[in-house]
């Protein structure tokens, strides 16, 4: 659907408000929750109603994060209370562009935002990447995450592994890689998971970054967390640690956090490897060349680096070779175009001015947002979905008279409670899942965890079948598929 450009200003904003965000992850919860507050402290209505294509909420909270992370559950329980309160409607397990269209959204809402996340790994051009072995770190996540669009089991038959990159993913796929099942246990890894791993025969597993070990994009809580997994060790590599003038000046003048890293680092390279069964090699200064093998990956190949004084790196010509017998990439992640809406393919984003989805000549979209990585790419942490939802949520609250009528509205009487989305749902026989529902599932895999006989305390053990968790959220006869 095509939508024109703005209309004149209207005297007085629409009541109620009707709002519909696609994507239910933090970015799509924060932005419903600051736009509850905002519109109602303005003295206006609004409903706001919450669609993802899976049938659980909270997005990469649930199927993007290490399942080693007890810190996220703080995340989660805000995320809880917001969507617990009833301001906002959960519509689960409806998926944008297939189940429901930007046609059927201007039907019933004055406005749509969409929160839809980076959810692809970015390309490494590079010869070889694609040899049988080589695997994108997001997809890896995606199966030990439970992700219910993933397969169920996963290829780990390599005893030396390479993991591309320097920032917190590349370093959950590390630790998942060489972690010892049993000590997953105490998590909500799904029990195919967990058998998958104790089938992998991995000893070593290699992290590469390019630049300096002053430049890695980890943050000190998850460099920390490698050092305490237990029966692995740590082993870092002097020749990866530039002791020059410009570099100890670069690391001199850095923020504390860098300091606190570094400090970590150079703390490994005098500790003694205690004899473990599993190893986690961290390298620096290796840029990736190429990706080695016949009919599958047995190596890969680094050109060195050195450090810049603009505080890059570059290629000294010198190249080393790692026999490895699996490659996983995890240099980023990159969003995807969504149907009927413009992209930016460099960027891979919806292109936007503070949130506001621009039309190829550069106008705004009337009606039409964007938050969280969807609108300005896969970069910072959680914490900084709130101000990037805040900014597009100003943005919308300012075109309040502005936004276009729904076109259920004109001249019927329209679909004033909002229910006529539900009616939409109905008619094409897609079974949403409901915050109701959510409970159910929630307390389901709860009960699982208390029911385990691993003997290891267990919070919650998570339901992976897209259609067992829309029956225990339906609360039907299960069927696992």
């Amino acid at each position: 659907m095509t939508r024109t450009p703005l209309s004149p200003q209207q005297p007085q904003p629409p009541q109620p408000l009707r709002v519909a965000i696609i994507g239910a992850g933090p970015a799509g919860i924060y932005a419903g929750n600051i736009l509850g507050q905002m519109v109602r402290a303005a003295g206006h209505e609004v409903t706001i109603d919450l669609f993802d294509s899976l049938p659980a909420p909270y997005g990469l909270i649930r199927y993007g994060v290490a399942p080693d992370h007890p810190r996220i559950k703080g995340i989660v329980n805000s995320l809880h209370e917001m969507l617990d309160a009833g301001t906002i409607r959960f519509l689960g397990n409806v998926a944008y562009g297939t189940d429901i269209d930007l046609t059927d959204l201007s039907a019933h809402y004055h406005a749509v935002i969409f929160a839809t996340g980076a959810i692809r790994d970015a390309d490494l051009d590079i010869p070889g990447i694609d040899l049988p072995g080589s695997y994108g770190a997001a997809d890896f996540v995606s199966w030990f995450d439970g992700h219910p669009d993933a397969p169920r089991d996963w290829p780990l038959d390599a005893t030396d592994v390479a993991v591309i990159g320097n920032g917190n993913v590349a370093l959950d796929v590390a630790r998942m890689l060489a972690k010892h099942p049993a000590d997953l246990l105490s998590t909500d890894i799904p029990a195919n998971v967990h058998a998958g791993l104790l089938g992998s025969p991995v000893t070593d597993v290699h992290v590469f970054g390019r630049r300096g070990p002053g430049q890695v994009k980890f943050t000190p809580i998850e460099l920390r967390e490698l050092g305490d997994v237990p029966d692995v060790d740590v082993i870092v590599y002097e020749e990866d640690f530039p002791r020059d003038e410009q570099s100890e000046a670069r690391l001199a003048a850095s923020n504390n956090q860098v300091k606190v890293m570094s400090r970590t680092l150079n703390g490994w390279l005098t500790r003694q490897p205690t004899g473990a069964s599993r190893r986690l090699h961290l390298h620096f200064l290796h840029s990736p060349a190429e990706v080695y093998g016949t009919d599958r990956v047995e190596g890969m190949r680094f050109e060195r680096t050195r450090p810049t004084e603009d505080g890059g790196v570059r290629g000294t010509g010198e190249f080393l070779d790692y026999p490895v017998q699996a490659v996983y990439r995890a240099v980023g992640y990159r969003g995807s175009a969504l149907p009927e809406l413009p992209f930016d393919a460099a960027r891979g984003v919806l292109p936007n001015d503070g949130g506001r989805i621009l039309a190829a000549d550069g106008t705004p979209l009337p009606g039409l947002y964007a938050t969280g990585w969807i609108k300005r790419g896969p970069v910072g942490l959680i914490g900084h979905t709130k101000g990037d939802a805040l900014e597009t949520v100003t943005r919308l609250v300012e075109d309040l008279a502005q936004l276009p009528e729904p076109t259920a509205s004109n001249g019927s009487g329209g679909d004033a409670a909002g229910d006529g989305i539900l009616g939409l749902l109905g008619e094409r026989g897609i079974r949403y899942t409901t915050w109701s529902g959510w409970l159910a599932l929630d307390a389901h895999e709860r009960a699982l965890g208390d029911a385990d006989e691993s003997g290891v305390p267990r919070e919650r053990v998570k339901v992976v079948p897209r259609g067992e968790q829309v029956a225990i959220a339906a609360e039907t006869v299960l069927v696992t598929t």
